[in-house]
């Protein structure tokens, strides 16, 4: 408040309060810059606009082939052309009987017969025949000779189709992919395979699993750790028809491959490749199997009705070979739990008894230790330093 009866009509400069007096010197002080402010941000503007013109210009000049950079960098280009040694030539040194190996011939096979869908030309059963039966020779892979080659591609079955994606495909198969029942009544029991109208059904049951493939592996993870990747590949020795062991170990990221002969099972191999599942027709003969040595975490026979007995125990061997140290093998079926088992396998009491006890020196004898026996299996381990084993060298 001013006291205009002391000063009438003169307002003090001392009268305002010292903040308000600070603002009104800030706001004039601001007044009289932002001029020079908004100039400085126009020529900015200018000076940016005129180096974008000048470089899109050089850039241009340059580009049309008559700036000094590119007539520079066209002169080292002539001047390093490889035209100037004639020497130097990039045609191949190998001669192929005056044939240009650039120019690719195709070759057309034509379709073979429809009566051939099913022939497989290394494991023709006419010519298998003709070979000895011992250690499972005929059952191994004999090659046509050269004048007996077809020469032609073997057809699809009438009505082939894409087979399904997985998992549906573990489950599933089309009937025209392998168009055969006859398993579906000799197995029926088993829970193998169900022909249901367009498709194959596969229940995951087996010889030795009736309830399921998933409940046989569950028993087999409690003994071996399926669960912690310890095991990653397995073998399925005579994997029967379906591979479903290795078809539900795939749940598991356990990747195995199954074999098994081509027997007067039609298909067999056929059905696990519809499935999804890895598989080859093969056998435990005379030769090695095609893997190299300690190949798989685990192997395993169920019911695979292979002689381990045999050979003093040359198949045992092989299973030792590409066996990983530390890794197992199951063994579930004949001869295991004989004493319940050898009247129904219509065998005598003292050849089961023998084929066991035999199997049980074998494996001491490749230093294996057995780990778990119920019922109708029985799991071996393979010793981590399989090389201690001295008792190989007898």
């Amino acid at each position: 408040p001013v006291d205009t009866a002391a000063s009438p009509g003169v307002l003090e400069a001392t009268t305002l309060p010292p903040a308000e007096t600070t603002r009104r010197a800030r706001f004039m002080r601001g007044s009289r810059m932002n001029p020079d402010r908004r100039t400085r941000s126009i020529m900015s503007v200018v000076i940016v606009m005129g180096l974008c013109c000048f470089f899109y210009i050089l850039g241009a000049w340059q580009k049309s082939g008559t700036g000094r950079g590119d007539s520079i960098a066209l002169r080292v280009t002539k001047e390093t052309d490889c035209t100037i040694l004639p020497n130097l030539h990039f045609e191949t040194h190998h001669s192929m009987g005056g044939v240009n190996p650039l120019i690719m011939n195709n070759k057309v096979f034509k379709p073979c017969h429809i009566r051939y869908r099913d022939y497989t030309p290394c494991q023709d059963q006419n010519r298998a025949m003709t070979f000895p039966r011992e250690n499972m020779t005929y059952r191994e892979r004999h090659c046509p000779a050269e004048n007996e080659k077809l020469h032609c591609l073997i057809p699809a079955p009438k009505g082939y189709v894409t087979p399904f994606a997985w998992p549906k495909s573990r489950e599933y198969v089309p009937y025209a992919n392998a168009p055969y029942k006859s398993l579906t009544v000799e197995k029926a029991v088993q829970n193998w395979i169900q022909h249901q109208g367009d498709v194959f059904h596969f229940p995951g049951g087996g010889t030795m699993f009736p309830n399921g493939a998933s409940s046989y592996i569950d028993e087999l993870a409690s003994v071996i750790p399926l669960a912690d990747g310890t095991i990653r590949t397995a073998l399925d020795t005579g994997c029967g028809v379906v591979a479903s062991w290795g078809a539900y170990l795939m749940d598991r990221n356990i990747l195995t491959m199954s074999f098994a002969p081509r027997d007067s099972h039609e298909a067999q191999v056929q059905f696990a490749l519809e499935r999804g599942v890895p598989a080859v027709i093969g056998v435990l003969g005379t030769m090695k199997l095609p893997y190299p040595s300690r190949s798989f975490d685990m192997a395993h026979c169920s019911r695979c009705l292979i002689p381990w007995k045999s050979n003093d125990g040359m198949y045992m061997m092989e299973v030792d070979r590409v066996l990983r140290p530390g890794g197992y093998w199951i063994l579930s079926g004949p001869p295991i739990n004989w004493k319940k088992y050898y009247k129904t396998w219509q065998r005598s009491k003292q050849d089961s008894e023998e084929e066991q006890n035999r199997i049980e020196n074998i494996a001491e004898m490749l230093c294996w230790n057995k780990i778990y026996e119920k019922e109708d299996t029985v799991i071996w381990q393979k010793k981590a330093n399989s090389n201690a084993c001295h008792n190989k060298n007898g």
